[in-house]
């Protein structure tokens, strides 16, 4: 009986493709520097665009190819709006502690529960 048990495989575990007939796009290494000279070596197919910055791997700064000059810094980005942005866009600082006495006051006295998410 133990002669007919069915063999399988774990999944994920080995791939039946081989690698036969297979032709690899014709690769480059373009090699990226840090400003603490961390060296970051990315193999890149031909075709592809060269980006001029990098990700240093190693301490998160902006590396530059290899030879050429400092990338420009970035501009700061816009930083998003808040809800308290837009809030006091449309009301006062007075008008709102004003909104937020009565509110406590009625949470305070029962009118209002509290409820919890």
């Amino acid at each position: 009986m133990a002669d007919r048990a069915l063999r399988g495989m774990t999944i994920g575990a080995k791939s039946m493709e081989s690698e036969d007939g297979v032709e690899f796009a014709e690769r480059q290494n373009v090699t990226y520097e840090c400003p603490l000279a961390h060296v970051t070596v990315v193999p890149m197919s031909i075709e592809a665009e060269v980006p001029q910055t990098w990700e240093c791997p190693e301490c998160g700064h902006v590396a530059a190819i290899k030879g050429e000059e400092e990338p420009e810094p970035e501009e700061p980005k816009k930083a998003p709006r808040t809800h308290w942005d837009m809030l006091l866009e449309r009301r006062e600082m007075d008008d709102l502690k004003v909104l937020l006495d009565e509110r406590l006051e009625l949470l305070r006295s029962g009118e209002i529960y509290r409820q919890r998410f």
